[in-house]
């Protein structure tokens, strides 16, 4: 919560004030009821006392003062609004590495099943575009707000190869500036990249990441060990235009996966996810890093996921709310002395 006028708060101070005076007060009443001498008579005239009943109605008059003077310094809490349209990139590994089986089924399948996730959560209007990689890079589809053609090409996904996480995020850069330009995707489904590609305009100019109409999804298992192109050099490329990349690191530090080496042979080989520069990638593009040792936490980061890329954060004054507080304790108070004491306050 925050407050437009915080000063106004300091207000706040009357409210153990108020608390104290009435403490005073009723630390008096047992002087004066002392002064009626004939204490049988006193008895038989008052049948029960009124007990908590009493302080019940002061609580609810020192809570509307409470209320009225938090409303004066105007309160105002965050919300979250739907974005009206937005490009995600969802940039998918598919390494050798993926086969591991330390995610049941295995990573790849996980990742398949938690993508189809992410697609669900995203708001109708939003375009979704979908890069593999391996050794090598692929646009599998280009961005569209038709879901059908992305489930399709998740469930067509096979594991091998090496990782060539830079030349993947550079894809994606090359993919908002030909969306930002009007132009299309730069490859077609399917057909490969080698990461050379022209460098990308900026892709919100406003410079708020928060705000940018495009958002990458880096899901990775494995060390950088393909391609021409350094992750970081690629998240720093992704800074400077402004194009948030929310990370996810999926496996375990003991995974392993087969193999196949060049002379044929197939061996079993650790494969530990790089959670330290896929953490650096998100920070240095102001997004978030997300560590998914299971299937069941991948389905739960992209469900969380799909309601931060599919809302803005706005602050809404709830001054109103306060002051509707305060009212509804006068008159909660106020009704509650004329049923029990006959009076008014």
């Amino acid at each position: 919560m925050s407050f437009a006028w915080p000063a106004a708060l300091l207000a706040l101070l009357l409210v153990p004030l108020a608390v104290l005076a009435y403490w005073a007060v009723q630390r008096r009443r047992p002087t004066y009821a002392a002064r009626f001498t004939n204490l049988d008579l006193l008895a038989n005239v008052v049948e029960k006392t009124p007990g908590w009943r009493r302080h019940l109605p002061a609580a609810l008059y020192i809570a509307a003062l409470g209320a009225l003077l938090i409303s004066l310094a105007r309160p105002a809490i965050s919300v979250n609004v739907p974005k009206e349209e937005a490009t995600v990139i969802l940039v998918m590994d598919v390494s050798g590495s993926m086969n591991a089986e330390d995610v049941e089924p295995t990573r790849l399948a996980a990742a398949q099943a938690s993508a189809n996730k992410l697609i669900d959560e995203l708001p109708d209007g939003f375009r979704v575009a979908l890069v593999t990689f391996s050794t090598g890079v692929q646009t599998r589809v280009s961005p569209t707000a038709d879901r059908e053609p992305v489930r399709a090409a998740l469930a067509q996904l096979t594991a091998n190869g090496g990782t060539a996480i830079g030349e993947a995020l550079m894809q994606a850069l090359d993919i908002s500036r030909a969306v930002g330009d009007g132009t299309g995707a730069p490859n077609g489904p399917g057909t490969p990249t080698n990461g050379n590609t022209p460098t990308p305009t900026p892709a919100n100019p406003a410079g708020d990441p928060k705000e940018s109409p495009y958002v990458v999804v880096l899901l990775s298992d494995g060390f950088n060990t393909a391609g021409d192109v350094e992750p970081l050099a690629a998240a720093d490329e992704a800074a400077t235009l402004n194009v948030p990349v929310f990370s996810i690191a999926l496996g375990t530090q003991d995974g392993v996966a087969e193999v196949t080496d060049g002379a044929g042979r197939t061996r079993l080989v650790r494969v530990p996810p790089d959670e330290a520069t896929l953490k650096e990638i998100a920070d240095r593009t102001g997004a978030k890093f997300f560590s998914a040792p299971s299937a069941g936490e991948l389905k739960g980061i992209y469900a969380d996921l799909g309601s931060k890329i599919g809302y803005n954060q706005e602050d809404r004054e709830i001054t109103w709310g306060f002051a509707g507080a305060a009212a509804a304790f006068v008159v909660a108070a106020g009704a509650l002395s004329l049923m029990w004491f006959n009076r008014f306050p």
